[in-house]
């Protein structure tokens, strides 16, 4: 799955799975544009990519401020000149319930954060993927399918559900541009996104809560990622790849 002379723009490229599918990809031979709002663990990123031979973009963003959002892809290109393949990774975890006062604070950051982001990137990226017949990649959760039994999660879901629908719908769009638009939803994956959200991370009560034996690595996302951006893909489009140990079977 080579993807040289390739331009990969990630969102969230700072640690977790956006950190591990840019090592996957520059050890392809990619060049990676990383973006998020912690610019120290952006370098420890960009330096492991640089070490595999990729050139590598540092763009410090907050994805939830448009300000931030119209440089992205703006500097992509005045980068590389080009971009193949987007992965639209940025998120945060929150929870608040239905009867919590603050609610609708809560539910307005997680859905700018993580739905009108990828709907406005996706939309700024669209004119250069057309170009490169590229492709974009959403990560969304198994969340977005079921609640798991948390009604804490609320917006978190409703964020998540909406990526699904608008990865079949842009690609639903785009297909005859030859653009191929897919969706990622992992379960429970070792990453920091409990711990940004003020949750105590203990993976092995997680899986246990889940009702599998194991969590998932952010690697192993990340090559299921750089498998649908790459030629072998190249017939799937609109599709949600579900990756999480069996967590939906057993809920």
């Amino acid at each position: 799955m080579s993807f040289k002379n390739k331009v990969v723009l990630i969102t969230g490229g700072s640690s977790g799975i956006g950190a591990a599918t840019a090592e996957i990809f520059a050890k392809e031979g990619a060049d990676i544009a990383i973006v998020a709002r912690n610019e120290v663990k952006l370098k420890n990123t960009a330096a492991k990519c640089e070490k595999l031979g990729a050139k590598v973009l540092i763009i410090k963003a907050d994805v939830a401020v448009d300000s931030d959002l119209k440089t992205i892809v703006k500097k992509t290109i005045e980068r590389f000149n080009k971009l193949d393949v987007l992965v639209n990774n940025a998120g945060i975890l929150t929870q608040a319930t239905v009867e919590d006062e603050n609610l609708i604070d809560v539910f307005d950051r997680t859905i700018n954060t993580n739905l009108r982001s990828t709907v406005y990137l996706t939309n700024l990226a669209v004119p250069y993927l057309i170009k490169t017949r590229g492709n974009v990649i959403n990560i969304s959760s198994i969340l977005g399918t079921s609640t798991l039994g948390n009604p804490k999660n609320l917006s978190y879901c409703v964020s998540k559900a909406g990526m699904d629908h608008f990865t079949r719908s842009a690609a639903l769009q785009l297909t005859s541009s030859g653009v191929r638009v897919n969706t990622v939803s992992p379960g429970a994956t070792r990453t920091d996104v409990l711990s940004n959200a003020g949750i105590q991370a203990d993976w092995n009560q997680t899986a246990e809560t889940i009702k599998v034996e194991r969590v998932s690595e952010p690697e192993e996302i990340g090559d299921l990622i750089v498998f649908l951006a790459s030629d072998k893909a190249r017939s799937i489009t609109g599709s949600n790849y579900y990756i999480d140990n069996g967590a939906l079977l057993k809920n």
